[in-house]
């Protein structure tokens, strides 16, 4: 009775494009709240902090590449892959920039004190291996092919056949 329960939910939640769906929209979306944070309040406090390390303060503009056009590109599917690692590599600069201090340190209520840019640092490495599923836009302007298209398994002497 129980497994035979089990497996009738196991067989109508299997859907893998729609886990994929839910993915993008929870990294992208919520990374995109971060993103036009700055992009309308502006990045000067990030320019600052980059300045007072002795980089240059125009590389605080690159966030908002990490943190609006990323999550965006994400969301609907389009060059996903580069996509999550631009914003993974985002979490990396993040988190030597503010949370390196705190990678060992709880917050006040208890959290882990650089848990968001974990969170979006593996969320985004998810979607970069699993890619953006059936339901992208990306998927769509391709005609349903990768980028380069896909080469079937082709024998030694034979030559490859594009599709």
């Amino acid at each position: 009775m129980v497994k035979s329960l089990l497996i009738a939910v196991n067989e109508k939640l299997s859907c893998d494009d729609l886990g994929k769906l839910l993915l993008r929209l929870a990294v992208g979306g919520l990374m995109l709240f971060h993103g036009l944070h700055k992009l309308f309040g502006g990045v000067g406090f990030i320019s600052g902090m980059l300045v007072e390390k002795g980089l240059p303060g125009f590389i605080a503009y690159g966030v908002l590449i990490g943190e609006v056009v990323a999550p965006i590109l994400i969301i609907v599917g389009l060059f996903t892959r580069p996509a999550a690692l631009v914003l993974a590599f985002t979490m990396i600069v993040a988190w030597l920039m503010v949370g390196l201090d705190e990678t060992f340190a709880l917050d006040k209520v208890g959290a882990w004190a650089i848990e968001s840019l974990v969170y979006f640092f593996i969320g985004s490495l998810a979607v970069a291996f699993l890619g953006a599923g059936r339901f992208a836009l990306g998927k769509h302007l391709r005609g349903g092919r990768g980028v380069v298209g896909r080469v079937n398994a082709v024998p030694p002497g034979k030559k490859a056949r594009w599709r």
